[in-house]
């Protein structure tokens, strides 16, 4: 028993430290979405915070990034996407120096191509000079990502002009089945020029009843040219009958709706 609580001990220790580095310094905000018309420049701050005891010198540098269709979101080298913003952002300064307990600003800015009013994005890469280890902050791209003493945030322009949102769903087929539950996939193309943020719900219609059931239902982000494979799951138990099974794709108040469906017999 002892020894239990000694390994215990150990690992909390472990925790507690590792959580002390990844909370050396913070950067706000992670997510810089600029909506500059072609020719424009725009502006966003970045601010820093040294939460370490000592002075900390970070690194700002650019990169890209692709999203699989899995929805992750796989970093690439700089100024190699068709959707690259790289080549029309700057930094400055992108080198700077922090006091212990200090914040200083950085202005991210960019330069929309004249002519061009397509979605960009690009990753934007805080890194301390000094390497160090820590424990992943957070999966969420609302958090950023923080390992070895670096964070990730991501910047998106698009023109306020860019409505071209265009979206299909299709491909509903059950993968998985057991005691308790289905599992049904579909894919989502995005086949517009916006990131779009949307909503998919799994229906189930009796076709004698004509009573609905819903029985799911997922929020995701869309990236332009991007295809993406989404999961949902029917843990109900429905009474025995024939469905029409829909899953139902709502990616903005301004568009329309648009869906799949298959037909499910239940025994």
């Amino acid at each position: 028993m002892k020894e239990f609580f000694k390994l215990v001990t150990i690992v909390c220790l472990l925790i507690i430290k590792n959580y002390s580095i990844a909370q050396d310094f913070e950067v706000s905000p992670v997510l810089l979405f600029f909506n500059a018309e072609p020719g424009q420049t725009q502006t966003i701050p970045i601010n820093i915070f040294n939460h370490a005891n000592t002075k900390t010198s970070f690194v700002l540098s650019l990169g890209d990034f692709v999203v699989n269709k899995e929805g992750e979101k796989i970093a690439m080298p700089a100024s190699s996407t068709e959707h690259s913003l790289v080549n029309w952002i700057s930094i400055n300064p992108p080198f700077l120096e922090i006091n212990p307990n200090e914040e200083r600003q950085v202005l991210i800015s960019i330069q929309a191509p004249s002519g061009d009013f397509t979605t960009k994005w690009a990753n934007i890469f805080v890194r301390t000079s000094k390497e160090q280890t820590a424990l992943l902050a957070d999966k969420a791209i609302q958090t950023g990502l923080m390992v070895n003493g670096q964070m990730i945030l991501r910047a998106v322009q698009s023109p306020k002009t860019n409505i071209n949102y265009k979206l299909k769903i299709g491909s509903l087929a059950e993968i998985t089945r057991d005691s308790t539950s289905r599992i049904y996939t579909a894919i989502i193309d995005n086949m517009g020029d916006k990131i779009a943020k949307c909503k998919v719900t799994l229906i189930a219609s009796n076709l004698s009843t004509a009573q609905e059931t819903k029985l799911d239902e997922i929020t995701f982000e869309s990236y332009p040219d991007a295809q993406l494979n989404i999961k949902l799951k029917m843990s109900q138990k429905l009474p025995q009958g024939r469905y029409a099974l829909a899953a139902i794709l709502d990616y903005g108040s301004k568009s329309n709706l648009e869906g799949t469906q298959i037909l499910l017999d239940i025994e």
